[in-house]
């Protein structure tokens, strides 16, 4: 059995019982501490590496998207789940043929999301959005990797917060082959025990960007599975902002002296 193989078959069994806690690393550095951490699984994050690139979530390429996801995939031991965003495409047809590019990177799980980018109408089209479901199955059943499928909508984010709507979806992206399901966004006990009863026997995530929850509570929800997206990253960003913008602003450096000591930070990777 092929080390990716092993990989898509534990990250499958994390799935069929208990709740486990998927933190999102940007970069290798993160990605190794994490793993050090003793997490039994990682989770890209597309905002995470966008910033650490220059950019806006969203505006990364493919073909920088696979090459971080191979970098990631391959700096650790553990299954990495990738944020495909929307498969960088809106027919279904390339939606395919994107994922089956992503499913030779060494990753063991991948999401495809229903969010279009545009304000005005935020969500693609139900049909459609279901249908690039379908297509991501099929670009995974013929690649013969086992590599997991997470569909995610995305109307609690992007300004349509429709608990019917988003249910949905979600239930019908199960029946399109997704095994696990995602809403971004929801965050009350009552919300989130609905869609873990309406797509029940499948594993729902969440996602956790704040403090209004905790592991207990979601694991007793019925909750299998829990990410945090970009918050990692945003915490990461605000010792940094916060130093940098003291040094620019005031001349001063005081926030340096609360950073964590540098033969702290480079014992991590003494061993990596």
């Amino acid at each position: 059995m092929s080390q990716t193989s092993a990989r898509c078959q534990e990250f499958r069994r994390l799935h069929q019982s208990g709740c486990f806690v998927i933190p999102n690393p940007w970069d290798v550095g993160s990605a190794r501490f994490l793993a050090q951490l003793g997490f039994r699984a990682l989770a890209t994050t597309s905002s995470g590496f966008a910033w650490s690139s220059g950019r806006q979530d969203n505006a990364v390429s493919l073909e920088a998207t696979l090459e971080h996801l191979q970098a990631i995939a391959g700096a650790v031991e553990v299954p990495v789940n990738a944020d495909f965003e929307g498969g960088f495409a809106v027919a279904p047809a390339e939606v395919a043929r994107h994922v089956a590019a992503a499913v030779t990177t060494g990753v063991a799980g991948l999401s495809i999301e229903d969010s279009t980018g545009d304000a005005a109408n935020p969500l693609f089209d139900f049909t459609l959005s279901v249908e690039r479901i379908a297509a991501a199955r099929r670009a995974i059943d013929e690649s013969g990797t086992g590599v997991l499928l997470t569909g995610r909508s995305e109307g609690f984010i992007v300004g349509r917060p429709d608990l019917d709507e988003t249910i949905r979806r979600l239930q019908a992206y199960a029946a399109a082959g997704a095994d696990c399901l995602y809403a971004p966004g929801i965050r009350t006990k009552a919300d989130i025990a609905a869609v873990v009863a309406a797509v029940a026997p499948k594993p729902v995530n969440v996602l956790v960007g704040g403090d209004f929850t905790t592991v207990a509570a979601l694991r007793d929800a019925g909750v299998r599975r829990i990410s945090v997206g970009g918050a990692l990253a945003r915490a990461a960003w605000t010792g940094f902002l916060g130093a940098a913008r003291e040094i620019a602003e005031h001349g001063t450096f005081k926030e340096m002296g609360k950073a964590v000591p540098f033969a702290e930070v480079n014992g991590l990777f003494k061993n990596l």
